[in-house]
């Protein structure tokens, strides 16, 4: 094993042996080099006659750019988004970000945690917390409503082992803390170490815990932990923010699981793919609240982090990253977001408002929604393959279907005018397919 690993894990260890038994192999031997990476760094300290140590392209100390690119980008100096980034993001990025994480989660005030690390979106987030955290038949314990690429990432790449327990009651009206509580506690007991993806706003139902569930899940956790298993709690706020009922639990469950016990360690992914609508630009973050006030182990796990990077992707986007903090900086950023969270809040009550019709009753249930991009519903006696192929082909409209009985609205891409006419369209697809 490399000797920077080592040092890294004897730093882990020292502090938190439970952190180090978390870790997966590939975590164990993960490091941030020093090589090249460390030895540019220094130079651009000290070098102040000659540095020929950057691989980038450069003419009179100035980047070397096409002016095919650089004209589409009038308002950044080149120097902010041509070189390369570092793998671990700008250090004024990952300071924002945090201090916004704090702003957002007032109940993390308390709490250290760890400098968010940069990622190319939280899609590579999710893929770094398999690398770093899970190994080949792990357990990771899922709802059975699931983002799809949750199989790809931990099974396909990590061959990790995923156990489902039922999102919601049988009547789908309240998230099934029973159903969540039975497994957790079942494979706590046959297990070492457990990973959890705690993915609220939740993809694809769009719900989103209330206050005493978000507690009950965290105290259930916390208990099974300080029995005696190793916990890998995962917090996906892809879509956080965006809570639109007042009983909803207005900040991630990270707050309520970072520090609280030495055999959790917690891992907030989240980014401004969805919270700041810049998709295509593809930043997350990674960040880490462990048990312990030690600053080392929080920065051993950044390197850990960075170096999964480095020999990944090297680096996100320096571009991305200067536009979104250039973004965060803006006088009016708050007032723009809010807005954009209205239009989506409008949306989602919309759909409440027409599904309230007695005339879908008998076609379909309704997910418990609350927030975030999507609802789902549940048919009754039609295929959901079926049923979206047909209104595809015969009404020029597009859904997701989920399984044998599920459906998928992205109420975020709807204009609200065609919420009513969308939902009476799904009911005349499920009329046609009824009568054969």
């Amino acid at each position: 094993m490399n000797p920077i690993a080592q040092d890294l894990n004897k730093i882990i260890k020292g502090s938190n042996p439970h952190i180090f038994e978390m870790l997966s192999d590939m975590g164990k031997a993960l490091f941030f080099p020093k090589g090249i990476l460390s030895q540019s760094a220094e130079a651009k300290q000290k070098a102040h006659k000659i540095n020929a140590t950057i691989g980038i392209a450069k003419e009179k100390n100035t980047v070397l750019g096409l002016s095919s690119i650089t004209k589409f980008i009038k308002d950044i100096d080149p120097d902010n988004y041509l070189p390369y980034a570092p793998s671990f993001g700008i250090p004024e990025f990952r300071k924002k970000w945090k201090a916004d994480l704090y702003k957002k989660n007032p109940s993390l005030a308390t709490k250290k945690i760890s400098l968010p690390v940069v990622t190319s979106g939280i899609t590579h987030g999710v893929s770094i917390l398999s690398d770093m955290w899970i190994d080949p038949n792990d357990v990771i314990v899922l709802p059975d409503m699931m983002w799809g690429n949750y199989t790809m990432t931990f099974c396909v790449r990590n061959k990790a082992r995923i156990v489902h327990y039922k999102a919601f009651d049988d009547q789908l009206t309240r998230f099934n803390i029973e159903s969540f509580e039975q497994v957790i506690r079942e494979q706590a007991r046959e297990n070492n170490k457990i990973v959890t993806v705690l993915n609220f706003p939740h993809n694809p139902s769009g719900y989103s815990l209330t206050v005493a569930e978000a507690q009950k899940v965290a105290e259930i956790l916390i208990d099974i932990a300080q029995k005696g298993t190793n916990v890998v709690a995962a917090c996906d706020d892809a879509y956080f923010g965006l809570f639109f009922e007042k009983d909803t639990r207005k900040e991630s469950i990270f707050s309520l699981l970072a520090g609280k016990d030495k055999r959790i360690v917690t891992v907030k992914l989240d980014g401004a793919t969805k919270e700041d609508y810049v998709w295509g630009l593809r930043i997350g973050f990674v960040t880490y609240g462990v048990y312990g006030e030690n600053d080392d182990v929080l920065e051993a796990l950044e390197k850990k982090t960075a170096g999964c990077i480095r020999g990944n992707i090297s680096n996100s986007s320096h571009l991305s990253q200067t536009l979104v903090l250039n973004s965060m900086a803006d006088e009016h950023y708050d007032r723009y977001k809010q807005e954009k969270f209205e239009l989506l809040k409008t949306r989602a009550l919309k759909v409440k408002a027409v599904l309230k019709n007695p005339k879908f009753k008998d076609a379909f249930d309704v997910y418990p929604f609350n927030s975030g991009y999507f609802m789902c519903i549940r048919l009754k006696d039609v295929d959901a393959e079926s049923l979206r192929v047909h209104l595809l082909e015969n009404y020029g409209t597009g859904l997701i279907a989920i399984g044998q009985k599920n459906i998928r609205v992205a109420f975020s891409c709807l204009e609200e005018t065609d919420v009513e006419i969308l939902f009476d369209i799904i009911l005349s697809g499920i009329n046609d397919l009824r009568k054969g």
